[in-house]
This record gives structure tokens, C-alpha cells and sequence, in this order.
């Protein structure tokens, strides 16, 4: 069975940075395309990056040029490091496997960003 388990959420201020990280079990990750989405109440889940087993990335234009996104294919762990953190920032942050359609899903960790 796939875990994914997110940490290094936590208070931080505009302005800072903060780097996540995401461990997965199972051998579906290395081979897969992996994504970080955050959510804050009363909304959608958002798409943030996606990186694939190759390392190519992509970003949604909220968070181009601010967020990075990486993997270690050999450790099972993936990152997003973020720079220049604004209020807008705040939510609930997640790990994302693609396994060929299907999801696999981390508990999320929570980022808050005071002003």
C-alpha cells in the first residue's frame, strides 16, 4: 500500500521560505509523476508543481518563479522549496502521486504565513 507523509509545514512570515517535504512508501514512486497541491477552507484543492520521474517541471503561474519542486527517485522522498512566502500562501499543503490515474494522497501539513 502507498503512504504518502508530508512535513516541514509551520509559521512563518511574509517574506521567508520554507521547504516541504514528502516521503512515500512503496515502489510506485520513483517511476511515477509527483505533484504538491494545497487547500484552505471553503476552496479547491490547487495545483502547485508537478515533476516527473525524469525531473522535468511545470507550475501554476501563482507560484512560478517563488516555488520549487524536487525529487530523490533513490530515497522516495520529494520537496517543494518556497521562497518569498505571502498571507495568500496559507493552507493546508499535499503530496500527490500519479500511479497511471490513480491518486495517492498525504494527510497534508499545514502552512501559515503571517503578515
Amino acid at each position: 500500500q502507498v503512504q504518502l507523509v508530508e512535513s516541514g509545514g509551520g509559521l512563518v512570515q511574509a517574506g521567508e521560505s520554507l521547504t516541504l517535504s514528502c516521503v512515500a512508501s512503496g515502489s510506485i514512486f520513483s517511476i511515477n509523476p509527483m505533484a504538491w497541491y494545497r487547500q484552505t477552507p471553503g476552496k479547491q484543492r490547487e495545483f502547485l508543481a508537478r515533476i516527473t520521474s525524469g525531473g522535468s517541471a511545470n507550475y501554476a503561474d501563482s507560484v512560478k518563479g517563488r516555488f520549487t519542486i524536487s525529487r530523490d527517485n533513490a530515497k522516495n522522498w520529494a520537496y517543494l522549496q518556497m521562497n518569498n512566502l505571502k498571507p495568500d500562501d496559507t493552507a493546508v499543503y499535499y503530496c500527490n502521486v500519479d500511479n497511471h490515474g490513480i491518486h495517492y494522497w498525504g494527510k497534508g501539513t499545514l502552512v501559515t504565513v503571517s503578515s
